[in-house]
């Protein structure tokens, strides 16, 4: 048999095998068997050697012939099978799109992120900005910096948690207020600010008490600032969070970084006034506590007393939660129970 019958038989044996063939693995055996180096083709080429040199381009031209037309075959056979593959996997993982979904739980912010955004809108629209600072502080900037020297009695008032004989843990966020009184440009405008942040006192855990709890404090310092501009944001506040039918009322208190210092009460929101369990009987609930700023808190800042006053006041957002939604147990804040979240969507 001439070496051209045999390239023709492996022709007719490879067109008969190739068909046949279902898998890429199978398929590279037979590619390497009859294309490979040590395959059919290849052998059946060895006898090149023994032509004469007009026979030899016409035996090499009808391999080539060959190995174009198998290569071209092998190609197609493997695009074949995989998108035979494809097919089977899209149809075992075919989805029937007609079947109700599974629900994906939707987390909730917190009441407590509730309640602060709603009073950072509140004062962003009468032109307050709002500042972020420590929650570990200096003595001096928790303290000192608020009127209250190292031997004061008011700071028995505040329970600290101590890190080291100068470092703490705030006990209101009245630091922000005094490292921004010492930022300020007043040449070119007032200051008007509010620090909301988390805080800490030495207390004991129970229905109105935790050692952590959060605070926003707002300070306004300009000109001619006078008591009569802390009624009136301060009734603003209260009618924005509780209802325009509320009232304020302002009685004489003692802070030793105000003065002169109020506590702050808005008329109950119950029992409008008449007197209920909420109020305790007497038609007011008492909410923040505020005053003109102290001489000495603006002079050591660097600010003329004499020239500059303002006014300052805090509030707690557990405790305007608590008075909005009937909470009656401070804990519940802190505990983690999703369905303490999920009351407030």
């Amino acid at each position: 048999m001439t070496l051209q019958e045999k390239i023709a038989d492996l022709r007719t044996s490879a067109l008969e095998k190739l068909p046949k063939i279902a898998d890429e693995k199978t398929l590279n055996d037979f590619r390497v068997s009859v294309l490979g180096k040590k395959g059919e083709l290849t052998d059946i080429l060895k006898g090149m050697k023994d032509l004469s040199n007009e026979e030899r381009p016409k035996l090499g031209a009808l391999a080539n012939e060959f190995r174009d037309e198998i290569t071209s075959l092998l190609e197609s056979k493997k695009s074949e099978i995989e998108a035979t593959i494809i097919a089977k996997k899209l149809e075992n993982e075919t989805l029937d799109v007609t079947l109700p979904g599974k629900k994906v739980a939707k987390g909730n912010r917190h009441i407590l992120t509730q309640t602060t955004e709603e009073i950072e809108d509140i004062f962003l629209g009468m032109g307050y900005q709002i500042v972020d600072g420590y929650e570990v502080e200096t003595d001096y900037y928790n303290f000192e910096r608020m009127n209250l020297p190292k031997d004061h009695p008011a700071r028995d008032m505040q329970d600290t948690f101590y890190i080291t004989s100068d470092i703490l843990l705030r006990t209101h966020t009245s630091p922000v207020q005094a490292r921004t009184m010492d930022a300020h440009d007043f040449t070119k405008g007032p200051l008007k600010m509010i620090s909301p942040g988390r805080v800490y006192r030495r207390d004991t855990d129970d229905a109105t008490h935790s050692h952590q709890f959060h605070q926003i404090e707002g300070l306004v310092i300009d000109e001619n600032i006078a008591m009569s501009d802390l009624k009136g944001t301060l009734d603003t506040l209260v009618k924005k969070m509780f209802g325009a039918e509320r009232k304020i009322r302002l009685r004489p208190s003692y802070f030793p970084f105000t003065e002169p210092s109020v506590e702050a009460d808005i008329s109950c929101f119950k029992c409008g006034g008449k007197g209920c369990n909420v109020c305790k009987m007497t038609g007011w609930i008492e909410v923040l506590g505020a005053g003109m700023v102290h001489p000495n808190v603006l002079e050591m800042a660097g600010i003329d007393s004499t020239k500059y006053s303002g006014f300052a006041f805090g509030l707690g957002q557990e405790r305007i939660a608590m008075l909005r939604y009937g909470i009656n147990d401070i804990r519940g804040f802190y505990l983690g129970d999703a369905r303490m979240s999920e009351q407030f969507k």
